[in-house]
């Protein structure tokens, strides 16, 4: 594909290509960035909509998506704004890099409020460095983390809006287990973290 990279982020994107295409249907991308992941799961899902809040980020998903029939890219805070479609509508939610732009509450409320039954909400974020362990696990990864980005031709700066994390993984599994029981939050490579949660079933 044109404009394809790697980075921290897209890492990530074949599990959750792979995880959209168990279920099919509707898909929506939280913050969406430039429209990569977008794109992936438009090959695999029946309609994809990306929300992006930064003006001149959205414009370049929509021209990276051009002439894909069933994407759409729409200029959106995601806390803010009438996501299209009703609440509940979307069998997979995914949000990469966005959480720890929000408010954490509410920005684990709104995509999750938007997953359809039996579909999935899936965070792929950044955690800041509170406890000993945290920091103690950061410093083992720095070496094996360069050694990968250094084979896949890391590209670090493909000119989105960045942000620093605030609150440690142990905040964020204090959030989740709030608004999103049943949640699985793990700790993984590349700095990162996923959080799964699927929504019940309507008969359940």
């Amino acid at each position: 594909m044109p404009g394809d990279y790697w980075n921290h982020n897209t890492a990530f994107h074949d599990e959750l290509v792979a995880d959209a295409a168990a279920r099919g249907g509707r898909a929506l991308d939280v913050g969406c960035g430039d429209g990569l992941l977008l794109q992936r799961l438009a090959g695999v899902c029946e309609e994809v909509v990306g929300v992006e809040a930064d003006a001149a980020t959205a414009q370049r998903a929509r021209e990276r998506l051009a002439g894909v029939r069933n994407a759409d890219v729409h200029r959106l805070d995601v806390l803010g704004g009438d996501v299209v479609g009703a609440l509940g509508c979307f069998e997979t939610v995914t949000c990469v890099a966005v959480l720890h732009h929000l408010p954490l509450e509410a920005g684990l409320e709104r995509p999750a409020g938007l997953v359809a039954p039996d579909g999935r909400l899936t965070v792929v974020g950044l955690a800041a460095n509170a406890s000993a362990w945290d920091w103690i696990v950061s410093g083992l990864s720095i070496l094996p983390i360069r050694v990968a980005g250094r084979l896949h031709g890391e590209t670090r700066d493909i000119g989105v809006p960045v942000a620093r994390p605030r609150e440690s993984l142990a905040e964020i599994r204090r959030a989740a287990a709030r608004i999103v029981p049943g949640a699985r939050v793990r700790r993984r490579f590349y700095y990162r973290y996923t959080l799964t949660w699927d929504r019940p079933g309507a008969g359940s």
